[in-house]
């Protein structure tokens, strides 16, 4: 891939407390979903969307702690979509609407129906602040900087999060549709 392109920073160092509250067991991360874990459907969109990525699963205290380890770790890249790894259904072609769209400004959000989804994008400018967050706020002190520029996304999942059992319950059926053509 060439080097212009973003690093998708897949962030799979949380709790999940309140998957557990709701009932599950475990990592929401490991749960399954149609016979892979959810983390594993995600891992497999980014792989298929040709961007480069870094999996940040080491335990970090928050989101802020861990997506500033992540962009440390990958501080040569261009900009970074920082993609949370519980979003299974999340498609190849929005982390590449994403990228090309961070061309044209500094921070980048997908826009579902409405509802701001993931992956945000963040060009280089965007590092040092990216790199120096902490605690649970994750990067809405960036965005805020920044402003994001919008763009609508024909995707319901980068807005499909899986934080509770009901959570799953919902992707499960959304994958169920589409692998059988209907969504």
């Amino acid at each position: 891939m060439p080097a212009s392109q973003p690093t998708v920073l897949i962030l799979a160092s949380g709790r999940g407390q309140r998957f557990v509250a709701s009932g599950g067991i475990g990592s929401k991360l490991q749960a399954m979903l149609h016979g892979k874990t959810v983390l594993q459907h995600t891992v497999d969109a980014v792989r298929a969307s040709g961007l480069p990525w870094h999996l940040e699963d080491a335990g970090h205290p928050g989101m802020g702690d861990s997506i500033a380890a992540a962009v440390r770790n990958t501080a040569d890249a261009p900009g970074w979509l920082i993609l949370p790894g519980d979003l299974p259904l999340v498609q190849p072609a929005t982390l590449r609407e994403v990228a090309v769209a961070l061309t044209r400004h500094p921070v980048v959000m997908p826009v579902f129906e409405g509802r701001r989804g993931h992956p945000v994008g963040f060009a280089a400018v965007c590092g040092p602040a990216l790199a120096g967050l902490k605690g649970n706020q994750g990067a809405a002190p960036v965005v805020a900087a920044y402003g994001a520029m919008e763009i609508i996304v024909n995707d319901i999942g980068s807005v499909t999060d899986i934080d509770t059992l009901s959570d799953l319950a919902v992707a499960e059926h959304r994958l169920s549709e589409r692998l059988q053509g209907g969504a």
